[in-house]
């Protein structure tokens, strides 16, 4: 995604201090990670984590199923994720998506915000995967790269900690409807950004990804069945060549890969059914052997099916 430079006025960094965590950490009692998967990230009643860390700990490789935003305040901050580098100026704003391998590197002193989200619960509203597949790449959002939407998100953030930190009423429900206004925010952002690079009116675009909503729908209901590339693309009214494109445009990955990741995320919650064999798991997902199964799995995952069986033990959501 390419840099805009503009004379955008962006606001002053204004955030909310905290200096005593809220009782809404007090029931934290560690890290816990089973091989580089972090778990037990969300209280028993929620699935919203907001963390203020003055402490200069850094975070090794790992990676969960929480949708992550990292926001530092005081001095740099490297977040490294799937092997790319960024390095985080205060108020400059990273978006790791759920899945991702990433890591920290804080300075000797500093002080940044995580904020970390389970989604999974706006999985029926009509747009989630069309969201899901603009946000599936790590976004740096600053005022120069990203100009056009730098102090919508920021404000949306600074809000969610002030929510979270000052125990407001109904501050769950005011949390998640700041993040949903930032993610439509950001995914509009990305969608205009990929338009960009398609042939056609804006008119043409505009219906061509309604398209692809539904074509991305249709996979999500189907993705355990024998899905090729020309069957869905004549599901959604496109040649194979102007599809496989217009694929990667929208949702940074080629069909296949997509479906394999859909499939993969249909395996991690099977898993967790302690009465389901392996066997059983990979063919309801949609894999046509164990060995493809096996393969894909510790691929995206870094695990095999088997030993992420074994340590899952929690009760989240899975995004």
């Amino acid at each position: 995604m390419a840099n805009t430079a503009t004379n955008t006025t962006h606001a002053p960094l204004q955030i909310v201090r905290v200096r005593d965590i809220s009782h809404t950490n007090t029931d934290w009692h560690g890290r816990v990670l089973h091989m580089k998967e972090e778990t037990e990230i969300f209280p028993d009643d929620s699935f919203i984590r907001i963390w203020q860390n003055e402490q200069n700990e850094c975070y090794p490789v790992h990676w969960h199923n929480a949708f992550e935003i990292i926001l530092p305040v005081e001095n740099n901050y490297t977040v490294e994720v799937e092997q790319e580098v960024f390095d985080l100026n205060p108020g400059e704003i990273i978006i790791i998506p759920a899945g991702k391998s990433h890591a920290i590197t804080a300075p000797e002193t500093g002080r940044r915000y995580i904020l970390l989200f389970g989604i999974g619960s706006m999985s029926k509203i009509r747009g989630y995967n069309s969201i899901l597949s603009l946000l599936s790449s790590t976004m740096l959002i600053t005022p120069n790269s990203t100009p056009e939407i730098y102090n919508d998100v920021y404000t949306r953030i600074t809000l969610m900690i002030s929510e979270f930190f000052n125990d407001n009423d109904f501050y769950e429900f005011s949390i998640y409807s700041n993040l949903m206004s930032l993610l439509v925010s950001v995914a509009r952002y990305s969608l205009a950004m990929n338009r960009d690079s398609v042939p056609g009116s804006y008119m043409t675009k505009k219906k061509h990804f309604h398209r692809f909503q539904q074509v991305l729908d249709y996979i999500d209901v189907h993705y355990a069945e024998n899905l090729t590339l020309d069957a869905v693309a004549e599901y959604g009214g496109f040649s194979r060549y102007y599809f496989s494109r217009l694929f990667k445009d929208y949702s940074g990955y080629n069909f296949y890969d997509y479906l394999t990741m859909r499939r993969i995320k249909a395996a991690e919650l099977l898993l967790t059914q302690p009465k389901m064999s392996i066997t059983e798991v990979a063919l309801q997902s949609g894999f046509s052997s164990i060995s493809t199964f096996n393969r894909s799995f510790k691929k995206l995952k870094g695990c095999t099916p088997g030993e992420y069986k074994a340590i899952y033990t929690r009760n989240e959501p899975i995004l």
